[in-house]
């Protein structure tokens, strides 16, 4: 599973989904809003997506990990809109029967949903100033 959501996640409802008598491991991934980024004090941050693709993608990622590597089930939750400080920006769950195949498609997943899923992060300034994050190529024709 890989959705969007513009509502605070309950990651112990998400937690509970991936229960699997057969798991005798649980890895998440939890990415938070933090306070600064390239020498900017960070007040709150903003995530916009293409939808349509985004869960395309996204869909696409999870299933490749399951896939992958020998794990029951996977997910990922990527939140849009406005988030604050200390808010939680995105979630990655993945069970499986032992740890090592968890710790590595849990990582394969944040890493692989960072680089091809299109959702576009935008910061607030302490200085006033804002901009899109990692976006070398905005503006450019």
């Amino acid at each position: 599973m890989f959705s969007l959501s513009d509502t605070v996640l309950d990651t112990g409802y998400l937690r509970n989904a991936l229960r699997d008598q057969g798991c005798g491991a649980f890895i998440a991934f939890e990415g938070w809003v933090r306070d600064h980024n390239d020498g900017q004090q960070v007040l709150r941050l903003e995530y916009e997506a293409y939808s349509a693709l985004a869960e395309k993608e996204g869909l696409a990622i999870i299933r490749e990990a399951v896939d992958r590597f020998p794990v029951r089930q996977a997910s990922c939750v990527h939140r849009i809109g406005e988030l604050g400080l200390g808010d939680l920006a995105v979630w990655v769950g993945v069970s499986a029967p032992h740890r090592d195949e968890a710790f590595l498609a849990c990582r394969y997943i944040i890493d692989e949903v960072k680089h091809r899923v299109p959702i576009w992060k935008k910061e607030y300034y302490l200085n006033g100033d804002s901009g899109w994050a990692n976006c070398e190529a905005c503006g450019q024709a």
